[in-house]
């Protein structure tokens, strides 16, 4: 078995370094609007205690859901979640399926769209909604905390539901 003697170590001014070269990639609202710009793919969603720790995944769009969040430069976003699994109407038209069958699909998607802005200095970005599935939406601005870890976009609300997201590759 090898030892190593405190020469064999990385010096201090190593690890400053390496450690300042880390650091923008796990700093919440780090690059602010820049940053944040681009399509981002759903990774997943949690519901979260006070103190950060995971309490359990988020059912609320079933096992595994699908979702995106689109910010672009001039200001604009968009989120959609849907449902896993996605349900289906029977006759394959909405326009002949059930009431239950609707009320099913719409509970399984969710959607809308506004302006955004980042605020860097407390780590939020402010969703501004314009349209929405749910019409009592339409006007209702949304704050949630963010943080930039590498290629992940995580958002939190305010009800402590932990929603991270994966940058989407051109």
């Amino acid at each position: 078995m090898e030892s190593y003697s405190g020469t064999d170590r990385l010096s201090i001014p190593a690890l400053t370094f390496i450690t300042l070269l880390l650091t923008p990639a796990i700093c919440h609202a780090q690059g602010g609007k820049d940053a944040i710009v681009g399509a981002w793919k759903l990774a997943s969603i949690e519901r979260v205690r006070q103190t950060g720790e995971v309490e359990r995944p988020d059912d609320w769009m079933g096992r595994s859901p699908t979702g995106v969040v689109i910010y672009d430069a001039a200001g604009y976003m968009s989120v959609q979640f849907m449902r896993d699994p996605r349900p289906t109407f029977k006759t394959g038209a909405w326009f002949t399926a059930t009431l239950e069958e609707k009320k099913d699909a719409f509970e399984g998607y969710y959607a809308y769209f506004g302006t955004y802005e980042v605020n860097e200095k407390e780590g939020s970005v402010l969703h501004r909604v314009q349209g929405s599935l749910r019409p009592e939406e339409v006007g209702v601005s949304y704050k949630r905390s963010f943080m930039l870890s590498g290629n992940r976009l995580i958002l939190t609300t305010p009800e402590l539901r932990r929603l991270t997201f994966e940058r989407v590759e051109k």
